[in-house]
């Protein structure tokens, strides 16, 4: 059981490194001052949440992962290519960073669903609750910046 836990924390640690890149990438494109800072911050709250599971996998006697997912790699290079061929508005990356957001939110979802030690499961809904309120408050920046 051990071998699964600690591979499910290892997911998690690759989609808290797939969300801070983005969120640096992020604040590296956006335009508006309190969008970047916002960015920023986002960004450090996944490093911290990487290290947290990755501390837990070192406890469970496992070996922590330290990198993104391909999939995140991928997506990140995408959106690279994506800002060279145009000059995305500050909508458009709140729009990108909440699709982020809803693919944390799945696998947090997904490992919640698995059979996780009590410790380990209390660190993952905390974080999990996390991801949920940067979710929110992504989209509801992203609605108001599409008003605008």
């Amino acid at each position: 059981m051990a071998t699964n836990v600690v591979s499910e924390l290892n997911d998690l640690v690759e989609t808290s490194k797939d969300g801070e890149k983005g969120f640096r990438k992020a604040a590296e494109d956006a335009h508006d001052a309190q969008l970047k800072s916002l960015f920023v911050s986002r960004a450090d709250d996944c490093a911290r949440g990487a290290r947290e599971l990755q501390d837990t996998v070192q406890r469970l006697g496992g070996k922590p992962d330290t990198g993104g997912s391909m999939t995140g790699a991928l997506h990140r290079g995408w959106l690279d290519l994506k800002s060279v061929l145009s000059n995305r508005s500050d909508h458009e990356i709140l729009a990108e960073c909440e699709k982020g957001e809803d693919v944390a939110k799945k696998r947090y979802h997904d490992a919640l669903e698995k059979e996780l030690p009590a410790d380990v499961r209390a660190v993952v809904e905390r974080q999990y609750q996390g991801v949920l309120q940067n979710h929110d408050r992504i989209r509801d920046l992203r609605d108001q910046y599409a008003a605008r």
